[in-house]
């Protein structure tokens, strides 16, 4: 609690705080991390943040236990998928994973490719526009 009152007094004092500066003591790390967690506002904007971000969103995708978490909340599942949905690049990545896994054909890749470009979800960052297309030769 100390830290955080610290935090907000150099912070009023001096706004040029160095965000890393603070996170390097574990003390002060635990406190910003519980602040965040434990207010509704702050923990939207932290989970869109790692929704945007590649190397959150690949070290949620790898999490087993929290992947297992967020598939048996329908309403977080909801959510997500409507976030993935209007994400191209995000679920072109989620079809290459199913597709690599055995989980979803090249057919039905294809077809979900089509759907999404027709919705318009096929821009800049998507699946096709990084050289993953291989409709010339198949």
């Amino acid at each position: 609690m100390l830290s955080m009152a610290a935090l907000t007094v150099l912070g009023g004092c001096n706004q040029n705080v160095n965000a890393n500066a603070l996170l390097e003591n574990a003390e002060t790390r635990t406190e910003i991390i519980n602040a965040i967690a434990g207010n509704h506002k702050y923990m939207t904007e932290f989970m869109d943040a790692m929704q945007t971000n590649d190397h959150a969103m690949q070290m949620m995708q790898g999490n087993q236990k929290m992947m297992g978490h967020m598939m048996k909340d329908s309403m977080m599942m909801r959510k997500m998928m409507q976030n993935m949905m209007k994400n191209g690049k995000m679920m072109g990545n989620m079809m290459k994973m199913m597709h690599e896994k055995g989980m979803m054909s090249e057919g039905c890749i294809e077809s979900c490719m089509d759907m999404m470009k027709e919705k318009g979800m096929m821009g800049v960052g998507s699946m096709k526009s990084n050289g993953d297309d291989h409709s010339g030769h198949h």
